[in-house]
C-alpha cells in the first residue's frame, strides 16, 4: 500500500493481518464458488469483457455527477474508516467511495474493472462510529473477495429480467442465473459480514448496525441478546408449511434476513477459525493459486451436510432424520450382508459366535447374533456424520 493510499492508521489499537486471504474468513458455500472461479483459466478475462455490455461507465459517472465522493474534504470520517479498513485487512488500493441520497439504510460494492463502495445517506445518519466502521469493512471484504464483479452481473441480469418478461420463456433461462446468483450473494453478505468483524474487531457493535438495519434509530427500545433469540425462533418455529414460507420469502432477496445474520456472526465470532485470525493464523492471498477445489467443495458439501444435521428448522430436521434413518437402514443392510456372505467369521478371520449375541467373542464382530445390528448402527451413525 502506498503512502498515499493507506493514510492514517485505526484510531484505536486493532490487529492488522498483513497479506490475509478472503479465504480466511469467507463463507464456506461462497469461498468454493470464488475457489472454482478463480480456478478458471481466463474467465475473469472473459467476464471483464462483458464490461462494454454493462452498464458500469454509466454507473460511475452516475455517482460521480449525483453524490458525494468521499474525501478528506467531504465525511471525512468515513475516509478514515476506509483508508483504515484497507489497511487492516492490507487492500493495496483503496476503492472511491459515495454517499448517496436515500433515506432507506444500505450499502453495496460493484464494479468490473475496479469497485466502487455506496453508502446511502440512510445508513450514514442511522449507524454510529463503530457500527459504520463494521459496514465499511463489510464493503471492503467484498472488494477483497472480489464479489463486486458479480454482484454488477446481478444488477445487470435482474434489470435484463423485467426488460425481457413480455418474450415466453424469455425471462426463464435469466430468472434461473439470478435465482442461483442471489443464493451465492447471499452467502457472499455472511462472508462480508466477516470481514466486517475483522476491522470493526466489536461483535457487539457489528449486532447494534444489524439490529438498527432491522428496526432503526431506536437503540434504548432494543436489545441485542433478544434480537439473537428471534433468530432462533425463526429457525425453529412453526412447521413444514412454514418451512416453504421460509424458502419462498428468502429467494427474491439478495440479502439474508437481519436476524439470521446476526446470530450466523456470533456463531462465527466465537469459533476456534475466527480466535485463530486473531491470532495470526490464516491463508495469505500468495497461496490462492495453490487452493484445491475439491478440498474446497468438500468443505462447502460438509458445511450444508452439517447445517442440515444441527438445525432446528422441521423441513431441514425432517431432511436429517430421513437421511439418517436411510443411513440405519444401509448399515443394518450391510450388517445382515456380511453376517450372510461372510461364512460366520469374524472380520479378522475368528471363529465365528453362538449367533445368541451374549458373551465371548462373536460379540464383537459382525457374525455374533444381536451384534450385526450394532454394526450397522456404527455405520449408519458413521454416514450421518460424514
Amino acid at each position: 500500500m502506498t503512502e498515499n493510499d493507506q493514510g492514517s492508521v485505526p484510531s484505536r489499537q486493532r490487529k492488522r493481518f498483513p497479506g490475509i486471504s478472503s479465504r480466511a474468513y469467507e463463507h464456506p458455500a461462497d469461498r468454493s464458488a470464488l475457489v472454482a472461479l478463480r480456478k478458471l483459466s481466463g474467465f475473469d478475462t472473459a467476464f471483464k469483457a462483458l464490461s462494454g455490455l454493462l452498464p458500469e461507465r454509466s454507473l460511475r459517472l452516475l455517482y460521480l455527477s449525483d453524490s458525494v465522493r468521499v474525501s478528506d474534504a467531504q465525511f471525512s470520517h468515513l475516509n478514515d474508516m476506509l483508508r483504515d479498513a484497507c489497511y487492516i485487512l492490507d487492500l493495496e488500493k483503496v476503492p472511491p467511495m459515495y454517499v448517496v441520497q436515500d433515506p432507506k439504510p444500505n450499502a453495496m460494492c460493484i464494479g468490473m474493472d475496479e469497485p466502487i463502495i455506496v453508502l446511502t445517506t440512510g445508513l450514514v445518519e442511522l449507524l454510529d462510529e463503530e457500527e459504520m466502521r463494521a459496514v465499511v469493512g463489510h464493503e471492503v471484504g467484498h472488494a477483497l473477495s472480489g464479489h463486486s464483479v458479480y454482484r454488477t452481473v446481478l444488477l445487470f441480469l435482474t434489470g435484463l429480467a423485467l426488460k425481457v418478461a413480455w418474450i415466453p420463456l424469455g425471462t426463464v433461462a435469466i430468472t434461473a442465473i439470478v435465482t442461483g446468483l442471489r443464493e451465492w450473494f447471499r452467502k457472499s453478505e455472511l462472508s462480508a459480514d466477516r470481514a466486517g468483524l475483522l476491522v470493526g474487531q466489536d461483535v457487539r457493535a457489528s449486532m447494534r448496525g444489524l439490529m438498527k438495519i432491522a428496526g432503526g434509530n431506536h437503540l434504548h427500545e432494543m436489545n441485542v441478546d433478544a434480537f439473537l433469540a428471534q433468530a432462533d425462533e425463526y429457525e425453529k418455529a412453526g412447521d413444514l408449511r412454514d418451512s416453504v414460507l421460509k424458502i419462498l420469502n428468502v429467494l427474491p432477496r439478495s440479502h439474508p434476513f437481519t436476524t439470521v445474520r446476526a446470530a450466523e456472526l456470533k456463531k462465527w465470532s466465537e469459533s476456534r477459525d475466527f480466535q485463530r485470525i486473531m491470532d495470526g493464523h490464516y491463508p495469505k492471498r500468495a497461496e490462492d493459486k495453490d487452493t484445491s477445489v475439491t478440498d474446497s467443495f468438500r468443505e462447502s458439501a460438509g458445511h450444508y451436510a452439517d447445517t442440515v444435521r444441527t438445525s432446528k428448522d422441521p423441513l431441514l430436521k425432517l431432511v436429517g432424520d430421513i437421511a439418517g434413518g436411510a443411513g440405519d437402514l444401509a448399515g443394518d443392510l450391510g450388517g445382515r450382508l456380511r453376517h450372510r456372505f461372510g461364512g460366520g467369521q469374524k472380520a479378522d478371520g475368528g471363529p465365528a459366535g453362538d449367533g445368541k449375541g451374549t458373551e465371548g467373542p462373536a460379540g464383537d464382530g459382525p457374525a455374533g447374533g444381536g451384534s450385526g445390528r450394532e454394526s450397522g448402527d456404527g455405520a449408519g451413525d458413521g454416514q450421518r456424520e460424514g
